[in-house]
């Protein structure tokens, strides 16, 4: 008699409501399941098109009761061309090198990490992370996940982009960079660097997470243009006037 290899079932569960980080007065709750085994590469993946995110070994979508406002998004790297500000932002950070490094944590990232949270972010749960909970965060992970280190022409780490990898594309994880004056657009330009190394690995898409209309930490998103969102049909053309 042939004997079966059994597959092991995938769970999934919900977390407790909490304070929504996004917008006031609102609850954040979410589905998440892990991502373990000889399979977790095509599951990451397929999860991906589906709208989950990545964290650790762990795979989330929102689930909030009685709001839909997080709308998962990605830029068509065949279609996108670069238009106004961005072409300047490309141009203003062309002098940055970018190098591909294991996702391995370093002092020097960290001090830019700390840099970035107290300056953008310093009232969240980030900005008092511990280098061995930074460490977790970079390191921790099944799948083919990288760094993005971005220097100066003088060695100066100024940017970096934790990067999952999929079938079909890349996925900026969580970018940080210098918010000193002298460096600026950093931010897009790591979104537009990947979106050139997706179109070299002949990649479709770069996935940016989640897009808020009501809140203008995401306002950024919308300016990849083909920019897809994913919802009841599919994923469709993200329809919004701006540059």
């Amino acid at each position: 008699m042939k004997q079966t290899a059994l597959t092991r079932p995938q769970f999934f569960f919900t977390t407790a409501p909490l304070p929504c980080p996004y917008l006031p007065e609102r609850l954040e709750r979410k589905i998440v399941t892990e991502l373990t085994g000889q399979n977790s590469e095509n599951l990451h993946g397929t999860l991906a098109t589906g709208g989950f995110r990545r964290s650790h070994s762990i795979a989330y979508a929102p689930a909030c009761p009685g709001c839909q406002a997080c709308v998962p998004v990605r830029v068509q790297v065949d279609g996108f061309i670069l238009r106004r500000s961005l072409a300047r932002t490309w141009r203003r950070n062309a002098g940055l090198t970018a190098h591909v490094v294991q996702a391995r944590a370093t002092t020097e990232q960290f001090e830019l990490f700390n840099e970035y949270q107290h300056s953008r972010h310093p009232n969240s749960d980030m900005a008092n992370m511990s280098f061995y909970e930074y460490s977790a965060m970079v390191e921790d992970s099944p799948i083919n996940t990288y760094l993005v280190e971005y220097r100066t022409a003088c060695g100066e780490l100024i940017a970096v982009c934790l990067t999952d990898q999929t079938q079909d594309g890349l996925s900026a994880v969580y970018s940080f960079f210098s918010t000193k004056p002298e460096h600026t657009g950093l931010g897009n330009f790591v979104v537009l660097w990947l979106i050139e190394r997706a179109r070299t690995l002949a990649l479709a898409y770069v996935y940016l997470g989640y897009w808020i209309a009501e809140s203008p930490k995401m306002a950024y998103k919308s300016r990849f243009k083909p920019l897809e969102a994913l919802g009841p049909d599919g994923w469709t053309i993200l329809q919004i006037d701006q540059d």
